[in-house]
């Protein structure tokens, strides 16, 4: 029996991308080997994750085995923060966030999928988009959000949208004037990222083939393009 994805549990930017993404013809929440899988496409599936790519590794690689697979993922470009009332549901406040995501931030989780980046039977498509997070005052939100929780997370519209198909086209990504050999602290500044960023998108390319080390620089990696 298939492993069913509540469609009450799902965000509103997840069903909204569905019916984005879905064409005459498509079949939504349809069983395959076992899974659900968003949205079928003939032979090609298309999956929508706006969570953690770790909770579909295991999906991912049972069904390439069989089946095409184009996997859609959301940056958010342009943010609108809302806090609504608990008991009212009620908008206390709406302010734009200062954060803006771009096409490095996709690899905070294709991190957990990198080695399967190179499979024929996957394809990958960020959509950039312009949405709300709306968070509810219930007590059950980390202290960091002062017990703030995320209530849901709301399409506005979609900016534009890339696909990544080939090698080439996620190593044009990096800054050109990168030095033949960097670190990940290097590539933090020449790419105006936090480290931890950083350390995820080397990691990830090393497990593409775009990236191999190279030597050390005192205690630090350097890497190089392998191709260089």
């Amino acid at each position: 029996m298939a492993r069913h994805i509540g469609t009450q549990r799902e965000s509103t930017l997840h069903a909204s991308l569905k019916d984005w993404y879905r064409l005459p013809g498509d079949l939504l929440e349809a069983e395959v080997d076992g899974f659900v899988v968003d949205i079928v496409r003939g032979p090609e599936l298309v999956e929508i994750q706006t969570g953690n790519f770790s909770n579909i590794k295991r999906k991912l690689i049972r069904l390439l085995e069989s089946h095409p697979i184009h996997l859609v993922y959301p940056i958010s470009v342009l943010r609108w923060i809302l806090r609504v009332d608990k008991e009212t549901g009620e908008v206390i406040t709406r302010r734009k966030s200062p954060k803006r995501g771009d096409a490095l931030d996709m690899f905070n989780e294709l991190v957990y999928i990198a080695g399967l980046i190179n499979h024929p039977n996957l394809s990958l498509e960020i959509v950039f988009v312009e949405d709300e997070m709306v968070y509810v005052n219930d007590g059950l939100g980390s202290w960091r959000r002062k017990g703030w929780s995320i209530l849901d997370r709301r399409l506005i519209r979609v900016v534009k949208h890339t696909n990544f198909s080939e090698l080439s086209e996620f190593s044009a990504l990096l800054p050109e004037n990168l030095p033949a050999q960097f670190t990940v602290r290097q590539l933090a500044a020449f790419s105006r990222q936090r480290i931890r960023l950083a350390q995820k998108i080397v990691y990830s390319y090393c497990q593409m083939g775009i990236l191999e080390r190279s030597g050390k620089q005192g205690r630090s990696w350097l890497y190089r393009y392998k191709h260089v």
